[in-house]
């Protein structure tokens, strides 16, 4: 029988007015239904205002024209209170013997609960999704012994992604000390190894279905663009081992590690480690210092510009990095590859997981023993890979 959730939940709008919680316990909302780190710029903010999630208790936000469809929601599941913004919405479950939060936090997590909550958004300049319409939502509530039996075996993924990803953290932590020992010696300026791609597509050899970009994730993909006609001769040719970054994105570079003869927009710039260096620096070894945050915060500090920021090559030239003998060079990349492998595993078991709350509502609601054996054998298999 559906019931309507606001019969289990109840708000809750308790201040920070007595400071308990300062500005290291301030976090994000995400769309991925988690806490996060603030974006926040917190300079000179009171805290006093800030509402306490208390352990147990979800926060969200009602604004949701501007997240992509989703809206923003977590579940402090953190061990510890945190505080959220005056503008989110706080609230517990009232009768943890009729509802369990972590059940609720599942049902959360389904793509059906963003498309519901999206559609019944409303209003002008900024569409919200108030707490009556949270309240009227109608939810199946199974018995509490089926949803402690569906909550567990959600618990039990949870805690095999969070053991690999902490796995992830030693072997990241492997690079960084290793970086970090290279502090105190002799910096080199990239540029004296580097040169710039410029053969153009002129006699249209290759076709739209060549052309790649760079991600947000610092990777070479296939074109998101859709094909309008575009003058293919003005597109750059690049090869495997170039690299390729958008000088108005200066954060947006990338090592071709996939594609022979690919296309570039002619927006991109690309270049390359000529071949009589190859010996003393490494491309991967390369792509690994410009994976670091450490770049990414020199390149935007660097861009320059009025109405748009640009990083010049020339200024990408002048980065200056460590360079060891090419054979240490190689050492190191291993470990990042088995990172950036793991990384990746890491990053499709999240996914997993967002895909089977559906499936672990709809096994409460209809007490299915054999989705509970195809849940954990599918996830058994993925980890062991």
């Amino acid at each position: 029988m559906l019931s309507r959730l606001g019969k289990f939940i109840d708000i809750v709008n308790i201040r920070n007015r007595d400071e308990i919680l300062n500005k290291t316990d301030i976090v994000g909302i995400s769309t991925q239904k988690m806490f996060i780190e603030t974006k926040a710029n917190l300079t000179n903010v009171s805290t006093k205002n800030y509402k306490i999630v208390d352990e147990g208790e979800f926060a969200y936000v009602a604004d949701t024209s501007r997240r992509g469809d989703k809206i923003s929601l977590a579940f402090n599941n953190l061990g510890k209170k945190v505080l959220v913004s005056s503008i989110s919405t706080v609230f517990r479950v009232i009768d943890e013997s009729a509802l369990l939060p972590e059940y609720l936090y599942i049902y959360f997590n389904r793509p059906e609960f963003d498309r519901i909550a999206r559609f019944n958004s409303w209003g002008s300049a900024r569409e919200t999704f108030s707490w009556e319409d949270l309240c009227d939502l109608k939810i199946e509530i199974p018995s509490i012994e089926i949803q402690q039996k569906y909550v567990d075996v959600y618990k039990s993924l949870v805690l095999n992604q969070n053991v690999y990803e902490n796995g992830l953290d030693d072997l990241k932590l492997t690079i960084d000390i290793f970086l970090e020992s290279l502090k105190g010696k002799e910096k080199t300026k990239i540029g004296e190894f580097l040169e710039e791609r410029t053969s153009k597509n002129e006699k249209l050899r290759y076709k739209f279905n060549s052309v790649v970009g760079v991600s947000k994730d610092k990777e070479i993909i296939k074109t998101k663009a859709k094909e309008n006609n575009n003058d293919l001769s003005k597109y750059i040719i690049i090869n495997k081992n170039d690299f390729v970054y958008n000088p108005r994105s200066a954060n947006a570079i990338a090592l071709n590690l996939k594609y022979n003869n690919a296309l570039i927009s002619w927006n991109n710039t690309a270049f390359y480690i000529k071949e009589n260096h190859l010996k003393v620096l490494s491309p991967r070894y390369l792509n690994l210092w410009f994976s670091r945050d450490e770049y990414s915060r020199w390149a935007i500090y660097n861009s320059w510009g009025s109405s748009t920021e640009i990083l010049p090559l020339s200024d990408i030239f002048d980065y200056e990095i460590h360079i060891p003998e090419r054979h240490i060079q190689d050492a190191i990349v291993k470990i990042f590859d088995l990172y950036y492998q793991k990384s990746n595993l890491n990053k499709q078991l999240k996914i997993t997981l967002k895909e089977l709350s559906p499936i672990l509502i709809k096994g409460a609601t209809q007490e299915s023993k054999g989705v509970i054996w195809c849940i954990i054998n599918s996830q058994n298999q993925a980890l062991k890979k």
